[in-house]
């Protein structure tokens, strides 16, 4: 049962729909949730996901293709992602 406000499940259920082993930037995050100015917000709601492994949040990076932040820290955020891309 996902508990957030109508923003926050919009932005988690966008990150569902990410496939499994690809990224998507926080812009293009916006921009596909139908609010392109929102990256901050997107960020935030990531932010709290507390579903991550569930709500893939790990696939969520800056547009100059650094990791960004990640609440399990960057080292792990860079393992799922290499992880990821490996095995698709």
């Amino acid at each position: 049962h996902l508990m957030g406000t109508p923003f926050q499940k919009q932005t988690w259920d966008a990150l569902c729909k990410i496939p499994y082993g690809k990224t998507r930037s926080y812009g293009q995050q916006a921009k596909n949730i139908g609010n392109p100015l929102s990256h901050r917000a997107v960020a935030n709601a990531n932010g709290m996901n507390r579903l991550a492994i569930i709500i893939p949040c790990h696939r969520i990076i800056r547009i100059n293709g650094d990791i960004g932040g990640y609440g399990g820290g960057i080292n792990r955020k860079k393992w799922l992602i290499e992880h990821e891309e490996k095995n698709r």
